[in-house]
């Protein structure tokens, strides 16, 4: 565990004394994945989640779909 904490601390101080937008860029180009993944990790636990519940949207009636409308008729050839 102190690799991993002394490996951790080195890379924060080099990620700190970085000029501001080359900082940006690196925490960004960390995070975004990052984020996105515990999102979705989110997405799928609390969903699996509501379904043991009983919650899930799937149980909600869902709106009809609406009858198309009926061609119109051609008159003559049909040319328009």
């Amino acid at each position: 565990m102190q690799r991993i904490a002394g490996w951790w601390d080195g890379f924060e101080l080099w990620v700190a004394g970085l000029p501001f937008i080359p900082q940006f860029l690196v925490v960004l180009v960390g995070m975004v994945p990052i984020s996105f993944a515990i999102a979705f990790l989110l997405d799928r636990t609390l969903r699996a989640i509501f379904r043991a519940l009983g919650r899930d949207d799937s149980d909600e009636p869902r709106a009809p779909r609406p009858v198309p409308a009926p061609a119109r008729p051609t008159v003559g050839s049909g040319a328009r």
